[in-house]
């Protein structure tokens, strides 16, 4: 036996994970202490036998290959097997005893154990019998009732676990009985022994999860009960090897003569192991546990005692779960006690972020993380102690990414997630719910230093090895105190605390469809008003039009007939008219522009940028040649957008800057662009006057002022109609400004999916106007 490295598995086209999970159901081979027969349940003719057939009925395999079992038995106890499959339950023939000829007088006696393979064939496994009679059900009773008499009088769940141990032990004899817990890893933990002084003690100590691998643990979750009584036997092959009808192996996952996989045996060796016997514990339809019984000498175990054993662990286990719900009970209430809290919080503020962070108790106080963080519509909320709003965006990528379902949580989460070794001091642990696909709760726990005591060096829990010139796993020789010093981790989130977040999770899912369900109500009442509302003011705007032009006509046409007859303030009273007249035009026609906005509907379109503000400058001409205005601007993308629109937007803006300047000051006016992310970053900065910034929203409402008419003219709707174009376009716009410090306006503009996405080449331009 020589040790081997990868680089003569990648050369060989050898798969190292299949060497890990192996294949173990369909090993065509029994250990040599039993017979077992593989028959077509139509005649229960053989199909397939093992090749130690002659131990039972002296005759060799090939000779019994097509007889049926009516041929190796007596016809009463046929018929009584008969009677028992046909019913379809084989517990109510399992064990069976039966006496099978072999010379002349001679017979053996066999306990026959019958099951149904996966594949559809009715298997038999003949032991020999070690008893003549069966284990009576009293029997299974008082041995229960003692052990359970033991349980009562103790409340402590690790008594629990070293009970059941001491009960194994007491009924089968075996030198060392170990309860043996799996965790989430499917690493395992020796939690209770009962053993003879000599052997050597692994109660404490951890192992991997390559000693008893995936799909050992699936054949643990199918085959309850399992038996090695000579670990030095060998083995026996089945004959033929392949199935003669479904050319195949033959499944042997619920056997019990099933021979163990050659690492398992090299295993049990080097732990000095001569027999074995594995119980399955089962809680929630999942692994919890086994119940692994050693001995020093091989040792047979009846498969009446067998299974007063697993009868025996399934009732002292149900006690354990028992305790194990009870000692959960008084945490479950009081995270129901929280939950049902935060939920009235949640049902009683604007939105369910305040209801989970502005109250006690808090979200930190349901599953006792020392920090937490809510993202609701790209915007952080955070209680205790969490990573920074940069890190948390990455990591709410990476979940967006890389988990599905309904919950995540680690209490690693370095290991799966490598950059959260920056933050690792606040989150080594993480739970994380998703709310919608922009929208996440999420919990921390800090690192915890744990150090782990194992059955050997976890690192070197088995060696590549050439047999016989196969690769094979080969286990480690020594299950000494390895120690490690377990960092990057933080305290295991408990299932109570999963599900609590999980039950958390749908009440605030509910929560938001029932107020977006709301708010969709409200929207299209809103809607709807607003349509009325748009329709009304274009049709009143239009309306007014012509009694206003009839007013100003007849007005200039009494200052022109009658002028001669006025006196001053009949003149001066006549302007005020004029001038009332001209304002009032202006005023209908912004109203009745911000309502265009939306009833004529936007024109999407690629749409060169430079060209709108070409067009917008040209209508601005005049104000621009009086005013001296100097307007630069960069090279303008193309973007998809409504032109008309877009040019409005430009005409506005630097209107505004234009009107807004210092007295005395030539108005200096850049428009810039630039691309970030998703979207195109305008700006129209200017020289002006500016203004305070805490008028910096209120300059956008409709009519809003922050200066008389007399001042500077205008309706106070340029703006109002600003924000709507830009708004109807799915962007946004601010202003940045000090008062005196002139001011710069910012608006966005999302990134079409049909942007073309480059920018034109003409160079930067200045418009200076000559003068007069």
């Amino acid at each position: 036996m020589t040790t081997i490295d990868t680089t003569y598995l990648e050369a060989s086209g050898i798969n190292l994970t299949h060497l890990k999970q192996p294949q173990i159901n369909t090993i065509a081979q029994i250990q040599p202490h039993g017979v077992l027969l593989v028959l077509a349940e139509s005649d229960l003719s053989i199909l397939q036998i093992s090749s130690n057939s002659s131990r039972a009925f002296g005759l060799s395999p090939q000779a019994l290959i097509g007889k049926t079992l009516e041929d190796l038995i007596d016809s009463y106890q046929f018929s009584q097997l008969q009677m028992g499959l046909a019913a379809n339950d084989l517990d109510l023939v399992n064990p069976s005893k039966i006496w099978v000829r072999r010379h002349g007088d001679e017979y053996g006696v066999y306990d026959a154990i019958f099951h149904r393979s996966a594949d559809g064939f009715l298997i038999l496994e003949l032991e020999p019998a070690l008893t003549q009679e069966n284990i009576p059900f009293l029997g299974f009773y008082h041995l229960a009732k003692a052990s359970i008499r033991q349980l009562e009088s103790t409340p402590k769940l690790q008594d629990f676990y070293q009970i059941i141990v001491q009960e194994v032990r007491s009924v089968t004899g075996f030198d060392r009985v170990m309860l043996y817990r799996f965790d989430e890893d499917g690493h395992g933990d020796v939690v209770a022994e009962d053993k003879v002084e000599v052997m050597e003690s692994y109660l404490g100590l951890h192992f991997p999860e390559s000693d008893i691998p995936k799909p050992a643990r699936q054949m643990f979750l199918s085959n309850w009960i399992r038996v090695i009584p000579d670990v030095e036997a060998g083995e026996v092959a089945l004959f033929p090897a392949v199935n003669p009808v479904s050319n195949q192996p033959v499944d042997l996952t619920l056997s019990i003569l099933r021979s163990p996989y050659p690492c398992h045996i090299e295993y049990l060796q080097n732990m000095e192991v001569a027999a074995s016997l594995t119980i399955s514990l089962m809680k929630d339809d999942k692994l919890w546990g086994l119940i692994a019984c050693h001995h020093r000498t091989p040792k047979q175990i009846p498969y009446e005692l067998r299974k007063a054993c697993e009868f025996l662990g399934r009732v002292i286990f149900s006690e354990i779960s028992n305790r194990e719900e009870e000692a959960d009970y008084s945490y479950r209430m009081q995270l129901a006690s929280v939950q049902s809290s935060l939920l009235e919080s949640i049902a009683q503020d604007d939105d369910f972020v305040s209801g989970l962070t502005q109250h006690e108790p808090n979200l930190l106080d349901l599953v006792d993380a020392q920090g937490a963080a809510i993202c609701s519509g790209g915007n952080w909320t955070t209680v205790g102690r969490t990573p920074n709003e940069e890190e948390l965006n990455y990591l709410v990528q990476w979940l967006a990414k890389s988990v599905e379902g309904e919950i995540f949580y680690t209490d690693s989460l370095p290991l799966v997630y490598s950059d959260a070794e920056r933050f690792k001091d606040v989150a080594s642990g993480l739970l994380a719910i998703p709310i919608s696909k922009r929208s996440y709760v999420l919990w921390f726990r800090p690192e915890v230093l744990q150090t782990v005591e194992w059955g050997g060096d976890p690192n070197h829990a088995y060696e590549l090895k050439a047999v016989d010139g196969d690769a094979r796993l080969c286990p480690r020789q020594s299950f000494s105190l390895w120690q490690e010093t377990v960092r990057l981790t933080s305290l295991p989130w408990q299932a109570v605390e999963v599900k609590a977040c999980l039950e958390l999770r749908k009440a605030i899912v509910n929560i938001v469809l029932r107020q977006a369900e709301e708010l969709a109500l409200l929207a299209e009442d809103l809607e709807r008003s607003n349509a009325e509302l748009k329709k009304f003011a274009y049709v009143a705007s239009h309306d007014l039009q012509e009694p206003l032009n009839q007013v100003a006509n007849f007005v200039q046409l009494l200052e022109m007939r009658y002028d001669e007859e006025l006196d001053e303030d009949g003149k001066e009273f006549i302007g005020f008219a004029v001038e009332g007249v001209s304002l009032m035009q202006t005023l209908i026609d912004d109203v009745l522009a911000y309502s265009k906005v939306d009833l004529k509907g936007l024109e999407w379109e690629l749409t060169e940028v430079e060209t709108a503000l070409d067009q917008a400058l040209g209508n601005l001409r005049g104000r621009i040649t009086e005013s001296d205005a100097v307007i630069t601007h960069d090279p303008m993308p193309t973007i998809v957008a409504d032109g008309t629109q877009l040019m409005q937007l430009f005409q506005n803006l630097i209107g505004n800057a234009i009107k807004f300047r210092k007295p005395g000051e030539t108005p200096h006016i850049h428009v810039n662009v630039k691309r970030q992310d998703d979207h195109w970053l305008f700006s129209i900065q200017d020289n002006g006057i500016g203004l305070d910034p805490q008028f910096s929203d209120r300059i956008f409402v409709i009519f809003q002022r922050l200066h008389t008419r007399d001042e500077y003219p205008g309706s106070g709707m340029g703006l109002a109609i600003c924000k709507k174009i830009v708004e109807c376009h799915r962007g946004r716009i601010w202003v940045e400004s000090q008062l005196g410090e002139g001011a710069t306006f910012y608006f966005t503009i999302p990134v079409g999916g049909r942007d073309r996405h480059h920018v034109s080449t003409r160079k930067r331009q200045s418009y200076l106007f000559d003068r007069g």
